[in-house]
Order: structure tokens, then C-alpha cells, then sequence
């Protein structure tokens, strides 16, 4: 028996966008987001193009729409999928919910994980932060709901919790069954891992961040409330470097460009030359890269008497005995190998997709760094990163391609 209802996998940008185009156009939406909360990497930015506006701008006007829509989008956090079986207009999907541990209405928990004893690394911050086993470390959190990491309490916390009328330590994880006809993922994209650059200092350097970390420390709800400082110390840069393609474009890491990675690093020279006007810049690249109307901003950012470009690839990134970071580079215009020492360097790590990394429980066409490359046969269409790098307009954009292409699959049936 055939469905026309759609499957959505992934609750970032593009996830969120795929769901309301086609809940708004009368249709059943199951929206599938494996974290807590809705909003992925978006959430995490400070800014975004192609306005330069916080997360806030674009993912409360999304939320809001879901809250209308939520008697067609039918939203599962802390979901994943574990078995897809049947054809493309009659699936069944498996679907297994971890526990959250927090009832709906406890949204008012922030006593209560401050009394715990127990921190763990912050993801959200990427580790320039812990929180509590009990957090909601999302800003505008959808669901504005607190969340459990059992795992993570310890004996005592669990015991100061069993009390509280908004817990449930006995919530165990659940499975439910839906039928859809169509199957949208868009399960987005992660930063391609430090510790793998290890010439690049990457995961040994505390001042050798990523391009996803400057972001953190520039978000006015990151962890140091938006002033950009070494990690080290806590001190304000002076001089700080960029280092275009760490690990991109490169056979030994990800074969490709990332798209929006020389957007983002002259973003931050901005970030940084607003908070610290005299602070000197240099960007190291391989080719600055910047679509379509962004040539507009690079003239802008380049403009800049404080921000220099020196086009070379970096070899080497080491810490010094004076806690500056030093960079070798050879510069590609003259022929020159140099050393510049820096108070940080931010590594513009690439757009790696997350099906590289965890994969599907169901055959899906993908390249070999794991892109999507097909599956609309199958009635499956993927959307935003998870298809190729994209900046968060064209996500969108993509995201409401490929709603129109799984609505038109449904009621083709």
C-alpha cells in the first residue's frame, strides 16, 4: 500500500527546510534528528551568509514554522533510523528513540544542573567548553527542553535527580514504525578532524583552533561570551593566520574543495578586526575562492591596511618556546620558504559529509568521499551538505528541490 507521507533524515538547515516545504504543501512529514535539538551546524555559527546574520535570524523564523505546521511535521529527537525495508511509495521505516530522561514540560532545570558534580566536554563547543550531565547548551533550543546524559552522571547526581518530578530515570529507549513513500536526507556535514592534520599542529597546538572553534569563541553565546582569545591563556591575539585547504584539496585528506572555506576565513578577519582593529592578519591560501556576488566581499575584506594574503600552501605549523605559533609556508608568487610567528591560527578545516563518517542502515548511491551521488530511482533525495558542499542559502535552496521532487514521487503514486 502505497504512502504519502515523507521521511525527513537530518533536523539541520536543510532538514528543517525539506520538512516545511512539504508539510506547507498538505503533505505528512516525519522529521528524524539523531542530537537533542534541531538546528545543526548553523546553530553553531556566529554568522552566516549571505547577510551576515546570527543563527537566530533564519532558525526562529524555521521554528516558528514548525510550531505551526506540527500537526503535519511530526518531530523525533534524539532519533535514529535502524532499518529501512520496501520500495520506493511504500516504505516502513524503523525508527529507535533514545531516552531523554526530562518530561515535556521540564524546562526550568537550570538549579538543577548546576548542583550536579559531573562535567563532560561540550560537542556544541567543540571541547572549548564543558557543561553538566543535565543541559540544554543550545541557544533558542528547540525543543526548549532540558536533556539527561545518564551516562555521564555521576552515582550522586542520579541521586539529587530521582527526585525531581521533571525526571525520569527509568525512560528507556523506544521504537516506533512509520510508512512513507519518499525519503529526504539531509543529514549535513562535519568538520574535518584536527587531529588528522597533524603538520598543521592540529589537536596538539591549543592556539591552532579550526575555523568551526573561531566561531564558537565569537558567538556572543560561546563559551567566552564572544571575546576572541588564545585558548591557551585567555589573552586577545594580535597577529593572527589562516590556513586555507587544511586538509582540503588534498589526496591524503579530503580530495575537494569545501566551497564556502575562504568565505568563512574572510568572515572572521572581520570577526576579529571588529573586536581587535589593530590586530595583524595574514591568510595563507591556495586560490581564494569566492562565488558568484562574494567577490563583492573579498575586495571589501582585502581592502583592509591589517589583513595580507600570501598565496602558499602551508607545510608546518609548530608551537614555539615563547607560546607564539609558528608558520612555514613557501611562497607560490616568489619562490620563497618563510617562517611567521602568530598568537593564533585558524585552521579552515573542510566540509566533510556525515555519511563519510556513520553511514545509512539502507543502500544509498554515494561517491567516494561520500557525497551522495543517487537514489532518486529509489523515490530518495538528498539535500544540503549531504549532497555536496554548500553555503546555507543554496542548502535551503537544495532542501526545497528535493521536497518538490519527493512530493511529486508521492503523489505520482
Amino acid at each position: 500500500m502505497s504512502s504519502k507521507s515523507i521521511l525527513v533524515i537530518g533536523g539541520g538547515f536543510a532538514g528543517i527546510t525539506s520538512a516545511l516545504e512539504a508539510a506547507e504543501m498538505g503533505h505528512e512529514v516525519f522529521l528524524i534528528e539523531k542530537s537533542p535539538f534541531l538546528g545543526g551546524r548553523v546553530m553553531q555559527l556566529y554568522k552566516y551568509f549571505p547577510k551576515l546574520c546570527p543563527p537566530s535570524c533564519g532558525l526562529e523564523i524555521q521554528f516558528q514554522r514548525l510550531k505551526k505546521a506540527k500537526d503535519k511535521v511530526k518531530v523525533f529527537t534524539l532519533a535514529e533510523v535502524v532499518s529501512v525495508t520496501g520500495a520506493k511509495g511504500d516504505y516502513k521505516v524503523k525508527v529507535r528513540i533514545k531516552p531523554r530522561y526530562v518530561q515535556p514540560n521540564g524546562s526550568s532545570l537550570t538549579e538543577a544542573a548546576g548542583e550536579l558534580s559531573a562535567t563532560v566536554e561540550n560537542p556544541f563547543e567543540f571541547g572549548l567548553a564543558t557543561r553538566k550531565p543535565l543541559y540544554m547548551d543550545v541557544p533558542f533550543a528547540f525543543p526548549h527542553r532540558y536533556v539527561l546524559d545518564k551516562d555521564a552522571a555521576t552515582p550522586e547526581d542520579l541521586k539529587k535527580l530521582a527526585g525531581n518530578e521533571y525526571i525520569n530515570l527509568e525512560e528507556t529507549a523506544k521504537d516506533i514504525e512509520l510508512d512513507v513513500g519518499s525519503i529526504i536526507v539531509a543529514t549535513g556535514w562535519k568538520p574535518y578532524d584536527l587531529k588528522n592534520l597533524t603538520n598543521l599542529g592540529g589537536g596538539k597546538i591549543k592556539d591552532a583552533i579550526s575555523n568551526m572553534q573561531m566561531e564558537r569563541l565569537a558567538s556572543p553565546n560561546g563559551p567566552t561570551g564572544g571575546k576572541i582569545v588564545r585558548p591557551s591563556d585567555g589573552n586577545a591575539p594580535k597577529s593572527v593566520a589562516f590556513v586555507q585547504c587544511a586538509g582540503s584539496r588534498d589526496e591524503n585528506h579530503l580530495n575537494y574543495c569545501s566551497y564556502i572555506c575562504c568565505m568563512a576565513s574572510l568572515k572572521q578577519a572581520c570577526y576579529l578586526l571588529d573586536q581587535y582593529p589593530d590586530a595583524r592578519i595574514t591568510i595563507y591560501y591556495i586560490d581564494l575562492r569566492t562565488p558568484g556576488r562574494y567577490e563583492t566581499f573579498l575586495k571589501r575584506v582585502l581592502s583592509s591596511p591589517n589583513v595580507t594574503t600570501v598565496k602558499g600552501k602551508v607545510a608546518a605549523v609548530e608551537d614555539t618556546a615563547g607560546g607564539k605559533v609558528l608558520v612555514t609556508v613557501e611562497n607560490a608568487i616568489t619562490g620563497i620558504k618563510a617562517q611567521d610567528a602568530y598568537d593564533l591560527v585558524v585552521l579552515a578545516t573542510g566540509m566533510q559529509p556525515s555519511l563519510a563518517v556513520e553511514g545509512l542502515p539502507f543502500d544509498l548511491p554515494k561517491d567516494e568521499e561520500g557525497f551522495i551521488i543517487g537514489g532518486a530511482e529509489q523515490g530518495i533525495f538528498a539535500a544540503g551538505c549531504a549532497k555536496v558542499p554548500l553555503d546555507v542559502m543554496k542548502s535551503a535552496q537544495s532542501a526545497t528541490g528535493a521536497a518538490l521532487k519527493a512530493i511529486q514521487t508521492v503523489v505520482g503514486r
